[in-house]
């Protein structure tokens, strides 16, 4: 089975975007000749696996300015694509989903919305499917400075979207109910986020008392979840528990208070897997609904006990409360998760956590699941 896949980024796992395709593209190498079109739009390189896989082929298209990308535009916001979406859609991108159907390609996937609002310029149905990142309405929903306007102008472009489709994709079954409710006719798949779980060791958790949290804080809902574990947490664990560290590793994390000398900030780093081995527990601090948390397969993977929040248990499918993870609700219920998990009585959760990771959340388990 051949595919193409087409997108409006480079392919690298610099984000939790870069993170889904990058996986759905290696489980799509797994079964076949893959070929990427993608956006570059700076000097981002694409992740060394990509590049070093003999059955992915990547091509680097550059989109053009001027009048026709203007004329685009305007016929892309008169087919009802948000005005973000629309401006992202070039003719380049445009052409790559429309002129590869001739090239023996079995299965043709438009990556996120920029990418897939072509199909509703094409003029016809056509057998192109869409990786969804998330169900957009649903999100934008829970954000602050959408009006009703654009609300309703996104809700309908996205149910034109997944109903026009061959196929949508979407990383969890949160996210696929919310999708057969807005669009009935669509045809939908479940294709979770996943990690190359193979190329992670798990690691055990070591005596000292660190609480790791790793996000990308140029993310709103991150940093509202890093001001949580600082503000409301933390204290709270330090009653029982006053040697307790609080690691938070991710970029663009500007604190402007003096913190407590406990908490560690640290901006993006390379050795991730020395970060993992030097913490007692995995947080998933996540206080909104919001998509599937990659972070918290990859944690999963690397075998640490894990606290999480329902809002990110609830978009990973298969996790049990006590079984894969610990669950804390609110300030309290969260601190006494963490004393929990760095006390050593929860030994057992992140061998169980790994294990669901390789069954379910591995490029091979994907791989599988696109086969089918």
């Amino acid at each position: 089975m051949n595919s193409l896949v087409v997108m409006p980024f480079t392919p690298n796992t610099r984000s939790g975007r870069g993170n889904r395709t990058t996986g759905i593209i290696r489980a799509l190498a797994l079964l076949g000749r893959v070929e990427v079109v993608y956006v570059g739009l700076d000097d981002a390189k694409p992740d060394s696996a990509l590049v070093a896989n003999s059955a992915i082929k990547l091509r680097r298209i550059s989109p053009s300015r001027g009048v026709k990308r203007a004329l685009l535009f305007r016929k892309a916001r008169a087919r009802g694509v948000p005005r973000g979406f629309a401006s992202n859609l070039s003719c380049e991108l445009l052409e790559a989903l429309a002129g590869r159907k001739k090239e023996g390609f079995d299965r043709v996937v438009a990556d996120s919305p920029t990418a897939a609002s072509a199909l509703l310029l094409l003029g016809k149905k056509r057998p192109i499917y869409y990786n969804a990142h998330n169900l957009e309405s649903a999100m934008s929903a829970d954000l602050e400075g959408w009006s009703k306007e654009d609300l309703n102008e996104l809700v309908h472009f996205e149910r034109s979207l997944l109903e026009t489709a061959y196929e949508a994709w979407l990383p969890s079954n949160r996210d696929l109910s919310g999708a057969a409710k807005l669009a009935p006719e669509a045809r939908l798949r479940l294709v979770p986020n996943v990690v190359d779980v193979a190329s992670i060791t798990p690691v055990r958790a070591p005596e000292s008392q660190g609480a790791l949290f790793v996000a990308d804080f140029s993310y709103k809902h991150n940093r509202r979840s890093a001001r949580f574990l600082i503000t409301d947490v933390m204290p709270r664990v330090w009653k029982q528990l006053p040697q307790a560290r609080l690691m938070l590793v991710g970029r663009r994390l500007a604190l402007t208070r003096e913190l407590d000398p406990r908490i560690e900030v640290r901006d993006f780093v390379e050795d991730l897997p020395g970060v993992y081995a030097a913490a007692g527990c995995a947080l998933v601090p996540l206080l909104e609904s919001r998509g599937s948390p990659l972070k918290l397969i990859e944690a999963m993977a690397y075998g640490l006990p894990i606290v999480a929040t329902p809002f990110a248990a609830g978009g990973i499918d298969g996790l049990e409360s006590d079984v894969h993870y610990l669950e804390g609700e609110e300030a309290d219920g969260f601190a006494a998760a963490v004393v929990r998990a760095l006390s050593g009585r929860a030994s057992t959760i992140g061998a169980a956590a790994r294990k669901l990771a390789e069954s379910e959340f591995s490029i091979e388990a994907l791989s599988r699941r696109l086969a089918e």
